[in-house]
C-alpha cells in the first residue's frame, strides 16, 4: 500500500466521479481506475459502488474513508514536522477557500508574501466546512463556516453581500435595498455552494421570504456579467465587476454579510508559524475591508 494510492481513493470520494477526479490528481482515468482496483486487491473488499459513470463509497469504503484521511493528514504532519525541525521554519502553507475568498482575498494578501514567507499553494473549496477544508490537506482554512477544537480560528471579516445593478436599473441611486425588495425581483444568483448565496437563503427563511425568479451562473463573475447585461440582478460577494453599482441588503439582522475565519489544527507541528500567518491575513482583511465586528445594525 502506497499513501499515493491512499490519496487516490480519497480524492475520488471527494469528486464523485473518476473523471473528476483523474482532473484534480492530473493523471489519466484509466491509471485511476486501475490504481483504485488494486488498493480494492490489497483490502480484500470493493470500495466502490459503480454505476452511470460515479462511483459512491460501498459501506466498506465508508468505513475506511475516515482512517485513510487520517493516515494521509499524518503522514502530511510528519513531513512537515520534518522540514520544520530541519529548518526552523514552514517552507509551504497549503490554503483552502471558498472561489469568491480565493479571488478577492487570498489571491491579493498571497501578492503581499515575503520572499521569506512559506510559498503558498491554494485550492478551491466551495460550501465546505473548516473541517472539511483542513482534513483535504490545507494547513489554513478561510471560509465562513464555525470550527470547534482541536481546530483554532480567528475572525477575519464580515464582507457584504451585493446586490449588483447596471447604471440605468431603477435602483441605480438606491443607497441601500430591503431583503423584500429582492423577493419580487429577477435574481441572478452563483451556485448553492457559495457564501453569498447561502448567506442570501438563510436570511429569506428567517424573515419568511423567498425569491419568484432566480436564475443560476456559474459564479460571482458570471453573475455580475448577466447583470450587466440587463438579465437581472446579481447578488454576489464579489468585488464588483463591468462598473456595476453595489448596493447592501437590509434584512431584520442588518446588512446581509459573509462573516470569514481563518481555521488551523491547533496540533499541527507548525502551528506557531500558522497562526503568525493568520494574524497576518486578518490585519490585510481588516485594512482590506473591515472587521469582523464592522457590521451595519
Amino acid at each position: 500500500m502506497e499513501l499515493r494510492t491512499l490519496q487516490y481513493f480519497v480524492q475520488t470520494v471527494d469528486a464523485g466521479t473518476v473523471t473528476a477526479a483523474a482532473d484534480r490528481l492530473h493523471i489519466t482515468q484509466p491509471g485511476l481506475s486501475r490504481q483504485l482496483r488494486q488498493l480494492e486487491q490489497e483490502f480484500g473488499v470493493e470500495l466502490f459502488h459503480r454505476a452511470g459513470g460515479r462511483l459512491t463509497p460501498t459501506r466498506a469504503g465508508q468505513a475506511l474513508l475516515p482512517l485513510a484521511r487520517e493516515v494521509l493528514e499524518r503522514a502530511d504532519a510528519l513531513r512537515i514536522a520534518a522540514t520544520y525541525q530541519a529548518q526552523g521554519r514552514l517552507d509551504r502553507i497549503t490554503i483552502g477557500a471558498p472561489l469568491t475568498t480565493l479571488r478577492d482575498v487570498v489571491a491579493p494578501f498571497i501578492a503581499t508574501l515575503d520572499a521569506d514567507d512559506p510559498t503558498p499553494e491554494v485550492f478551491q473549496a466551495d460550501g465546505q466546512t473548516a473541517a472539511e477544508i483542513l482534513g483535504r490537506g490545507a494547513d489554513l482554512a478561510v471560509t465562513s463556516t464555525p470550527a470547534r477544537a482541536p481546530y483554532e480560528t480567528k475572525p477575519l471579516a464580515a464582507l457584504p453581500v451585493w446586490a449588483c445593478v447596471p447604471e440605468g436599473h431603477r435602483w441605480a441611486r438606491r443607497a441601500r435595498l430591503r431583503l423584500e425588495e429582492l423577493a419580487d425581483e429577477r435574481l441572478i444568483l452563483p451556485p448553492p455552494t457559495f457564501s453569498s448565496r447561502i448567506s442570501l437563503e438563510a436570511a429569506l427563511r428567517r424573515e419568511g421570504l423567498s425569491y419568484a425568479d432566480a436564475v443560476e451562473a456559474a459564479d460571482g463573475t458570471v453573475a455580475q456579467a448577466l447583470a450587466a447585461a440587463g438579465r437581472g440582478v446579481a447578488v454576489v460577494s464579489d468585488d464588483p465587476q463591468f462598473d456595476l453599482l453595489p448596493r447592501p441588503i437590509r434584512t431584520s439582522d442588518g446588512d446581509l454579510s459573509v462573516r470569514l475565519i481563518s481555521a488551523w489544527d491547533s496540533r499541527h507541528p507548525a502551528r506557531e508559524a500558522l497562526t503568525s500567518i493568520a494574524d497576518r491575513l486578518s490585519q490585510f482583511v481588516s485594512a482590506r475591508y473591515g472587521s469582523a465586528s464592522e457590521v451595519s445594525p
